[in-house]
């Protein structure tokens, strides 16, 4: 199975929101991405598509870092989401390789990702709490995640990440 990975267009989001709707448990990620896309807050969203159809998405957008010496931009992936019949098959691996590229292209320095210990750390990711960074919400140490996107991009980076008001909803 060959799929193609490329931005979002207008066409797409319905298929969107579909595919999000069913490769989670709820319908909350679909919420929020139509809210982040109606915001203007996704800095990347891109599809993964085979055979005309939309089976795989992934987005990022805006965070800041909050210390005492100020405030750092950087962008979350989330969410992520590959069709359950295409599951396995290296789309979601694709997804982020090709999204942390675009977004090294484009300058941005840091992502962050609160996701599956076993699985981020395959594309740079490492534990958030070894560099000083820390979600706003308790969560394990090993699932937030943090990944230099530009070469010390980290350098100086410490404090509380806080995601845009749409994820209060998730």
């Amino acid at each position: 199975m060959r799929s193609v990975i490329r931005e979002e267009d207008a066409s797409d989001v319905a298929a969107i929101h579909r595919l999000n709707a069913t490769a989670f448990e709820t319908d909350a990620e679909a919420k929020l991405v139509d809210a982040l896309r109606a915001a203007g807050a996704l800095t990347l969203s891109l599809v993964a598509e085979a055979d005309g159809e939309i089976v795989g998405h992934i987005a990022f957008s805006p965070v800041v870092v909050e210390s005492a010496q100020g405030i750092r931009h950087g962008v979350g992936l989330a969410p992520m989401a590959v069709a359950p019949a295409y599951q396995r098959q290296g789309i979601g691996g694709r997804l982020i390789d090709e999204g942390l590229r675009r977004l090294r292209d484009q300058g941005h320095r840091l992502c962050v990702v609160l996701g599956h210990a076993g699985y981020y750390p395959r594309y740079g990711f490492a534990r958030a709490k070894d560099f000083g960074v820390r979600w706003e919400r308790p969560v394990p140490d090993d699932v937030f995640l943090v990944r230099e996107l530009a070469q010390e991009g980290l350098a100086g980076v410490s404090g509380t990440v806080r995601y845009r008001p749409e994820f209060g909803s998730v």
